[in-house]
Protein backbone atom coordinates (compact mmCIF):
# COMPACT_ATOMS: atom_id res chain seq x y z
CA UNK A 1 0.00 0.00 0.00
CA UNK A 2 0.93 3.83 -0.59
CA UNK A 3 -1.01 5.45 1.77
CA UNK A 4 0.66 8.57 1.10
CA UNK A 5 -0.13 8.44 -3.23
CA UNK A 6 -1.60 10.55 -5.22
CA UNK A 7 -4.99 8.82 -7.04
CA UNK A 8 -6.02 9.84 -10.42
CA UNK A 9 -9.31 8.65 -11.78
CA UNK A 10 -8.92 8.60 -15.70
CA UNK A 11 -12.30 6.79 -16.62
CA UNK A 12 -15.59 8.40 -17.85
CA UNK A 13 -16.96 9.79 -15.86
CA UNK A 14 -13.89 10.57 -14.11
CA UNK A 15 -15.22 13.71 -11.79
CA UNK A 16 -18.08 11.69 -10.05
CA UNK A 17 -15.54 8.53 -9.90
CA UNK A 18 -12.79 10.67 -8.36
CA UNK A 19 -15.04 11.87 -5.75
CA UNK A 20 -15.99 8.04 -5.42
CA UNK A 21 -12.47 7.27 -4.73
CA UNK A 22 -12.19 10.50 -2.25
CA UNK A 23 -14.80 8.84 -0.27
CA UNK A 24 -13.38 5.41 -0.09
CA UNK A 25 -9.73 6.33 -0.04
CA UNK A 26 -10.51 8.91 3.10
CA UNK A 27 -8.31 11.62 2.09
CA UNK A 28 -8.18 14.74 -0.82
CA UNK A 29 -5.31 13.49 -2.67
CA UNK A 30 -7.94 12.13 -6.02
CA UNK A 31 -7.38 14.19 -9.15
CA UNK A 32 -9.63 13.52 -12.31
CA UNK A 33 -7.99 14.24 -15.81
CA UNK A 34 -10.97 16.73 -15.70
CA UNK A 35 -11.19 19.00 -18.27
CA UNK A 36 -7.61 19.32 -19.20
CA UNK A 37 -7.97 17.16 -22.89
CA UNK A 38 -11.20 19.53 -23.49
CA UNK A 39 -9.09 22.77 -23.03
CA UNK A 40 -6.31 21.27 -25.45
CA UNK A 41 -8.74 20.61 -27.75
CA UNK A 42 -10.12 23.90 -27.21
CA UNK A 43 -6.80 25.76 -27.55
CA UNK A 44 -5.71 23.43 -30.83
CA UNK A 45 -9.39 24.54 -32.61
CA UNK A 46 -8.84 27.94 -32.48
CA UNK A 47 -4.54 28.02 -33.30
CA UNK A 48 -6.28 26.18 -36.94
CA UNK A 49 -9.08 29.05 -36.80
CA UNK A 50 -6.67 31.83 -36.48
CA UNK A 51 -3.59 30.22 -37.79
CA UNK A 52 -1.44 30.43 -35.40
CA UNK A 53 0.97 28.12 -32.79
CA UNK A 54 -1.32 26.34 -29.57
CA UNK A 55 1.37 27.68 -27.65
CA UNK A 56 0.34 31.71 -28.24
CA UNK A 57 -3.58 30.38 -27.66
CA UNK A 58 -4.68 31.11 -23.68
CA UNK A 59 -8.02 29.22 -23.49
CA UNK A 60 -9.35 26.17 -20.92
CA UNK A 61 -13.01 24.23 -20.59
CA UNK A 62 -14.11 24.38 -16.71
CA UNK A 63 -16.20 22.43 -14.58
CA UNK A 64 -17.30 18.95 -15.81
CA UNK A 65 -15.59 16.41 -18.12
CA UNK A 66 -19.05 16.00 -20.11
CA UNK A 67 -21.79 18.13 -21.90
CA UNK A 68 -22.15 20.55 -18.72
CA UNK A 69 -18.95 21.95 -19.18
CA UNK A 70 -17.69 25.35 -19.52
CA UNK A 71 -15.67 27.28 -22.43
CA UNK A 72 -14.58 30.05 -20.87
CA UNK A 73 -14.63 32.58 -23.84
CA UNK A 74 -14.39 35.44 -22.20
CA UNK A 75 -11.00 34.40 -20.94
CA UNK A 76 -9.70 33.18 -24.54
CA UNK A 77 -6.68 35.27 -25.68
CA UNK A 78 -4.47 35.02 -28.68
CA UNK A 79 -0.89 35.84 -27.78
CA UNK A 80 -2.37 38.30 -25.00
CA UNK A 81 -4.75 40.10 -27.11
CA UNK A 82 -8.36 39.70 -26.18
CA UNK A 83 -10.37 37.02 -28.75
CA UNK A 84 -12.91 39.96 -29.90
CA UNK A 85 -10.68 42.39 -31.02
CA UNK A 86 -8.62 39.41 -33.06
CA UNK A 87 -11.62 38.03 -34.38
CA UNK A 88 -12.71 41.72 -35.09
CA UNK A 89 -9.45 42.44 -37.17
CA UNK A 90 -10.14 39.30 -39.46
CA UNK A 91 -13.39 39.69 -40.23
CA UNK A 92 -14.28 36.18 -38.19
CA UNK A 93 -18.11 36.04 -36.90
CA UNK A 94 -17.42 35.45 -33.94
CA UNK A 95 -21.02 33.46 -32.95
CA UNK A 96 -20.77 30.82 -35.73
CA UNK A 97 -16.90 30.04 -34.85
CA UNK A 98 -18.44 29.45 -31.11
CA UNK A 99 -20.81 27.21 -32.07
CA UNK A 100 -18.65 25.19 -34.58
CA UNK A 101 -15.61 24.80 -32.19
CA UNK A 102 -17.82 23.92 -28.95
CA UNK A 103 -19.34 20.90 -31.34
CA UNK A 104 -16.33 20.01 -32.53
CA UNK A 105 -14.31 19.72 -29.06
CA UNK A 106 -17.74 18.17 -27.19
CA UNK A 107 -18.00 15.61 -29.68
CA UNK A 108 -14.25 14.99 -30.37
CA UNK A 109 -14.08 11.64 -29.34
CA UNK A 110 -17.10 10.19 -31.56
CA UNK A 111 -14.76 11.64 -33.83
CA UNK A 112 -11.75 10.41 -32.61
CA UNK A 113 -13.33 6.81 -32.55
CA UNK A 114 -15.02 6.89 -36.23
CA UNK A 115 -11.83 7.72 -37.64
CA UNK A 116 -9.23 6.10 -35.50
CA UNK A 117 -11.68 2.76 -33.75
CA UNK A 118 -9.65 4.19 -30.69
CA UNK A 119 -9.53 7.63 -28.70
CA UNK A 120 -7.18 6.87 -25.71
CA UNK A 121 -3.89 8.27 -27.26
CA UNK A 122 -5.79 12.09 -26.04
CA UNK A 123 -6.30 10.61 -22.54
CA UNK A 124 -3.04 8.74 -22.51
CA UNK A 125 -0.78 11.73 -22.93
CA UNK A 126 -2.67 13.99 -20.54
CA UNK A 127 -2.37 10.84 -17.96
CA UNK A 128 1.11 10.46 -18.30
CA UNK A 129 1.68 14.65 -18.39
CA UNK A 130 0.15 14.98 -14.73
CA UNK A 131 2.13 11.82 -13.32
CA UNK A 132 5.19 13.79 -14.56
CA UNK A 133 4.24 17.15 -13.05
CA UNK A 134 2.94 15.45 -9.68
CA UNK A 135 6.52 13.58 -9.71
CA UNK A 136 8.50 16.63 -10.69
CA UNK A 137 6.50 18.81 -8.31
CA UNK A 138 6.06 21.17 -11.28
CA UNK A 139 3.41 23.17 -9.65
CA UNK A 140 2.17 23.84 -13.30
CA UNK A 141 -1.50 25.57 -13.24
CA UNK A 142 -3.79 23.15 -15.42
CA UNK A 143 -7.56 22.21 -15.48
CA UNK A 144 -7.68 19.04 -13.37
CA UNK A 145 -10.88 17.84 -11.54
CA UNK A 146 -10.44 17.85 -7.69
CA UNK A 147 -13.08 18.33 -4.69
CA UNK A 148 -13.95 21.95 -4.24
CA UNK A 149 -15.31 23.20 -1.16
CA UNK A 150 -17.76 25.45 -2.78
CA UNK A 151 -19.17 23.63 -5.51
CA UNK A 152 -19.25 20.06 -2.85
CA UNK A 153 -18.11 18.03 -6.20
CA UNK A 154 -14.93 17.17 -7.89
CA UNK A 155 -14.63 19.39 -10.86
CA UNK A 156 -12.41 21.24 -13.15
CA UNK A 157 -11.04 24.89 -11.87
CA UNK A 158 -7.08 26.31 -13.01
CA UNK A 159 -4.59 24.11 -10.13
CA UNK A 160 -1.50 24.83 -8.87
CA UNK A 161 -0.58 20.44 -9.42
CA UNK A 162 2.66 19.46 -7.81
CA UNK A 163 3.59 16.45 -5.33
CA UNK A 164 0.87 15.58 -3.14
CA UNK A 165 -1.83 16.63 -5.61
CA UNK A 166 -3.51 20.08 -6.22
CA UNK A 167 -1.82 22.15 -3.58
CA UNK A 168 -4.53 25.15 -4.52
CA UNK A 169 -7.09 26.23 -7.21
CA UNK A 170 -7.58 29.29 -8.72
CA UNK A 171 -10.98 31.21 -9.42
CA UNK A 172 -10.90 32.78 -12.41
CA UNK A 173 -13.07 35.87 -13.57
CA UNK A 174 -15.48 34.62 -15.87
CA UNK A 175 -18.73 36.42 -17.54
CA UNK A 176 -22.27 36.27 -15.81
CA UNK A 177 -23.28 33.48 -18.00
CA UNK A 178 -20.29 31.58 -17.61
CA UNK A 179 -20.75 31.21 -13.39
CA UNK A 180 -24.13 30.01 -14.15
CA UNK A 181 -23.59 27.35 -16.43
CA UNK A 182 -20.57 26.50 -14.29
CA UNK A 183 -23.08 26.13 -10.80
CA UNK A 184 -25.33 24.26 -13.24
CA UNK A 185 -22.47 21.44 -13.79
CA UNK A 186 -21.79 21.56 -10.61
CA UNK A 187 -25.24 20.31 -9.63
CA UNK A 188 -25.10 17.78 -12.43
CA UNK A 189 -22.22 16.71 -10.65
CA UNK A 190 -23.47 16.37 -7.42
CA UNK A 191 -26.43 13.97 -8.72
CA UNK A 192 -23.66 11.52 -10.51
CA UNK A 193 -22.01 11.71 -7.19
CA UNK A 194 -24.99 11.05 -4.82
CA UNK A 195 -26.03 8.13 -7.87
CA UNK A 196 -22.23 6.76 -7.38
CA UNK A 197 -23.21 6.82 -3.42
CA UNK A 198 -20.06 9.25 -3.24
CA UNK A 199 -22.49 12.64 -1.93
CA UNK A 200 -20.62 12.69 1.32
CA UNK A 201 -18.21 16.14 1.81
Amino acid sequence: MAPEAVLLVVTDPPDPLADLARVLAKHDRVLSTGTWLDSLRFRTHLASMFQVHPTSVEAQILGEHGTSEVFVWSGVRIGGVPLKEVALARGVWLEKLREGIERDVRYANIAIIEGNEASQYGIGMVSARIAEIVLRDERAVLPVGSYSKRFGVTLSLPSVLGRGGVRETFEPELASEEERLLARGAETLRKAAARAGASEG
